[in-house]
């Protein structure tokens, strides 16, 4: 990137995107790894999605709704976390639009590998 993103957002807002981003993702590693382990798999990477994502799948129990089949449940409260990041963070720090930069921990992870891979 030719910018910092330092130079776009706040530090504040960079470290929360980057917290909401990690969770949004773990949720959809624990949906992934769901797909060929049970979750009472003794496998390290497993456990470590159960045990880092079940204390937010209780917080959001309230909120899912009964008829979601158990594994989908991770990836329903994941699109919490994608809305809140996409259009909640843009509309209350007063950005009319962010367009690419709605997701700065994205954006980083593709400019690291574009410099990695694509010169």
């Amino acid at each position: 990137m030719d910018f910092q993103l330092t130079e776009v957002f706040p530090i504040h807002v960079l470290i929360l995107d980057y917290m909401l981003g990690m969770v949004m993702w773990t949720l959809i590693g624990r949906v992934g790894m769901n797909l060929f382990l049970p979750l009472d798999s003794p496998f390290f990477f497993m456990r470590f999605f159960v045990r880092a994502t079940d204390p937010i799948l209780r917080i959001f129990k309230p909120i899912t709704p009964g008829f979601l089949m158990e594994p989908l449940i991770p990836l329903f409260v994941a699109w919490f976390f994608f809305m809140i990041r996409f259009y909640l963070m843009p509309w209350l720090l007063g950005y009319s639009v962010m367009g690419m930069l709605s997701f700065p921990l994205e954006g980083e992870i593709a400019a690291g590998l574009y410099d990695l891979f694509g010169g």
